[in-house]
């Protein structure tokens, strides 16, 4: 089932399929939900609730973002974590779920970090893909601000193009040359949702104070060939005092869950089963 429901003035689109236990999955930017489609289908007894993140697929960005937390960019309007979490939040009340288990990668996973503080009574437990609790070192707040000058000069299809190619393992891109082209076709952001998008990531917290307060059971993925996470960067949420079980994929890269669906879904299958029995 797709439906459309309101958070903050904004209409957002969400996938609701299956039966049994609600694991709600957060895509990476600048792709959309499909990035989950090809995972989630291998799943056996969950109900998968995958959205499409404010500003991506078929979700509106919306009105009265917040303009000036970006300082090198400060005209930009930013689009918080903590924003896309009460739009989760909102998700999860229009379907009467009062928990989930919740599954990110990448900007998905940072929303995952806000909505524990925000809200740690209705997470059951968290899965990051590719995604990582420290905050933007110098180098990636350069990147940010070269990004949104990039969109706002009218080069959005050549950032994306360069995404396509840089966000996919490099073996991947050997094995499948073809997934190069499926990802870029998901990158339909506008400019003005590109530039508020890479102003909130280049705003958001340190969350390694926050893996520390994380109780509930925690799966990482890591893969060997992702440029913007580490591997070692994801081995901090090894501190979770609720356990963490992390895992590397070593020939995979950014969007590892779309590149090996099959093997993530195997990791994932394995690990909820501590919820479903």
């Amino acid at each position: 089932m797709n439906g459309i429901y309101s958070s903050d003035g904004a209409a957002l689109a969400y996938s609701d399929s299956g039966g049994g236990l609600p694991v709600v999955f957060l895509h990476p930017t600048p792709l959309d939900r499909d990035y989950w489609r090809q995972l989630t289908v291998e799943l056996a007894g969950v109900r998968a609730i995958v959205p499409d993140l404010r500003g991506h697929g078929n979700s509106e960005l919306g009105s009265g973002l917040s303009v000036g937390a970006f300082a090198r960019v400060p005209a930009a309007p930013v689009l918080t974590m903590a924003q896309l979490a009460a739009d989760v939040l909102a998700l999860l009340d229009v379907l009467k779920l009062p928990n989930a288990v919740f599954a990110g990668c990448s900007i998905g996973g940072y929303v995952l970090l806000e909505l524990w503080r925000r809200a740690p009574e209705r997470v059951r437990g968290l899965a990051f893909v590719c995604s990582k609790p420290q905050p933007d070192a110098e180098a990636n707040l350069a990147k940010r601000a070269e990004n949104i000058a990039s969109a706002r000069a009218g080069e959005t299809a050549e950032l994306f193009d360069g995404m396509a190619l840089t966000l996919v393992g490099t073996t991947t891109r050997a094995r499948r040359p073809a997934i190069v082209a499926e990802v870029r076709a998901r990158m339909t952001l506008t400019p003005e949702a590109v530039v508020a998008v890479q102003a909130g990531l280049a705003v958001r917290a340190d969350s390694v104070p926050t893996v520390a307060t994380i109780t509930v059971p925690v799966l990482a993925i890591a893969a060997g060939e992702d440029l913007p996470v580490s591997p070692w960067e994801m081995e901090a949420f090894r501190a979770a005092p609720g356990g963490c079980e992390l895992h590397l994929l070593p020939d995979a890269g950014h969007f590892a869950a779309y590149e090996q669906p099959q093997t993530v879904a195997a990791l994932f299958s394995a690990w909820l089963r501590q919820f479903q029995s």
